[in-house]
């Protein structure tokens, strides 16, 4: 597949910056139309993109002959559905985090790239970051030692939109489209990066509750989990916390020294050892989703490998699964 034709189901806030733009900066690849349920949203996106065609029946897109790869940029709830008509289609699918709202569906998008030779991957761009690479470096290089235990802790205040009535409130914060409440759509993240840094997890468990009271979904969460290899580690998630209480933080600890690092603030890296203490400001391209599109463009291209697939990204939902207690 020598030039790719993209097309884009869903044409939200993800798409504006983070992917987007990306598509069209790499060799080889273009976006050639869009979809969105609603008319006004997928022209005007299309316009002001140049994209030149628009639709609001997502088969319709797939069926386009000028696609010949899909970009899948909606809720959870539907991403299996439409990585699956994508991939029956014949055409590769590169699908938003998580790659689905539940294990279970994860599963029956495997056995349909099994099925097909379709390939399906997944936007978790972090691994491919120049932040999180040096983190992986550090740990690689064992400039921390032996690791021997990982924290995660996070937390922020709710927002504007939280305060929400129940039929107002904001697509990350319906279960039955996103797979949970906030815990689901960004707690992947922070899960794929470890199991990039220190193999699968194997066992997890959590405690979930909702304390502010302002919608149904969980927004506190505390969990314990093993890698593949034995290392223990732990997670911390409030959604309703006071500002005073505001984290963004992953500790790694090691038996001479450790790394702090934050996932969505992008905050300076911070390593301890017996030397002392040093700060890393690790800067990231300007989409942060280039490197790993070029990465997928080059998979299809014939000229690279892109591990981020949708075999890799499913243990990611088997522990939010495990932890939220959806087994």
């Amino acid at each position: 597949m020598k030039r790719l034709k993209w097309g884009f189901i869903g044409c939200g806030e993800v798409t504006e910056k983070k992917s987007g733009p990306a598509f069209s900066e790499v060799e080889g690849s273009e976006v050639v139309a869009v979809m969105s349920r609603q008319e006004r949203h997928a022209r005007s996106y299309a316009e002001r993109h140049g994209i030149p065609r628009w639709f609001t029946d997502a088969q319709e897109l797939i069926d386009d002959p000028e696609v010949n790869a899909v970009y899948v940029a909606t809720p959870p709830s539907s991403h299996a559905t439409f990585a699956i008509m994508a991939m029956r289609a014949g055409k590769p699918v590169y699908v938003e985090k998580p790659l689905a709202a539940s294990y279970e569906d994860c599963a029956r998008i495997n056995r349909v790239s099994e099925e097909t030779g379709v390939p399906c991957f997944v936007a978790y761009y972090r691994r491919y970051l120049p932040y999180f690479l040096k983190v992986k470096e550090l740990i690689e290089q064992g400039v921390i030692g032996k690791v021997i235990n990982v924290q995660i802790r996070f937390a922020t205040p709710a927002r504007e939109l939280d305060y929400a009535h129940q039929e107002n409130l904001p697509w990350r914060l319906q279960p039955d489209i996103a797979g949970g409440g906030y815990f689901y759509d960004l707690a992947p993240h922070q899960l794929d990066l470890l199991q990039y840094f220190f193999g699968i997890i194997t066992e997890a468990r959590g405690i979930c509750a909702n304390r502010g009271g302002l919608y149904q979904a969980e927004d506190s969460v505390s969990a314990c989990f093993e890698f593949e290899g034995g290392l223990p580690g732990s997670g911390s998630w409030c959604f309703v916390a006071h500002e005073s209480a505001r984290e963004d933080r992953i500790h790694i600890i090691g038996d001479k020294g450790s790394v702090i690092f934050s996932v969505f603030d992008y905050q300076p890296i911070k390593l301890h050892t017996s030397e002392g203490t040093q700060e890393l400001d690790i800067p990231n391209p300007p989409y942060v989703q280039y490197p790993i599109i070029k990465s997928v463009c080059e998979h299809l291209q014939g000229i690279g490998i892109c591990e981020c697939t949708s075999v890799s990204a499913t243990p990611v939902n088997w522990v939010m699964d495990r932890i939220l207690g959806k087994f």
